[in-house]
């Protein structure tokens, strides 16, 4: 992780263990509320990257973008989140049904607060556990750019792509299958990957490595 102050941080594994789980959760959520257009804008934040942005608009040239020294984001217990097109970066609208989502998962909004508004702002305690009622239902890969959508495998009693004696993905679960084919094909329709490795997943030929190795592929090329 870059230690300069210049640098934003979207790197959800630097969150602390509740956080991550909470940001997972909210977007799971709003994916299944149709809001796919959503992105991670920032994770941590060190103390001298706020005091760089707090000085902004005050004794450094630029708008005022943020009004505390005093973050959680340096806590490592806060995420800011954007919009992806069609809407504009920070659409209102579309904030405030992510706020209304994560009230309900006992998420902080920063649309909530009195005074010092923050829509994209969302926060946890460090003792966040998941509300009564809802839980992570399979593996949610949370986009750092607005080039990915929000990806929700749903693993019906939990089966997961198992590595047998030739190391070739096997499912039990066929929705499972088409979730996994559809991330690797949005990423071949984007130009992150190559066409070939759909095609070795049609062939029944893609193994577990290859499937790790392709998200951190991914992940990278699309920040």
């Amino acid at each position: 992780m870059s230690t300069s102050v210049t640098t934003t941080c979207r790197d959800t594994n630097e969150l602390l263990p509740a956080a991550q789980l909470a940001c997972r959760l909210l977007f799971q959520e709003c994916c299944k509320a149709c809001i796919t257009n959503i992105f991670i804008t920032e994770t941590y934040r060190s103390q001298e990257r706020q005091n760089y942005l707090y000085s902004q608009g005050r004794t450094r040239p630029g708008q005022i973008v943020t009004w505390t020294l005093n973050s959680n984001h340096k806590s490592r217990l806060a995420w800011d989140v954007a919009v992806g097109p069609p809407q504009s970066l920070y659409d209102v609208a579309t904030l405030s049904q992510i706020g209304a989502i994560a009230r309900k998962l006992g998420i902080t909004w920063g649309g909530d607060w009195v005074g010092s508004i923050d829509r994209p702002h969302f926060e946890v305690k460090p003792n966040w556990v998941i509300p009564k009622g809802y839980k992570l239902e399979g593996q949610v890969i949370v986009p750092i750019s607005s080039a990915i959508k929000v990806q929700l495998i749903v693993e019906d009693n939990k089966p997961k792509p198992t590595e047998k004696d030739d190391d070739k993905m096997q499912f039990t679960n066929e929705t499972t299958k088409a979730a996994v084919r559809d991330h690797i094909k949005q990423a071949v329709d984007k130009k992150l990957i190559d066409k070939s490795w759909l095609d070795k997943f049609d062939k029944g030929e893609l193994t577990t490595g290859d499937y790790e190795g392709l998200k951190l592929i991914i992940a990278q090329r699309s920040a």
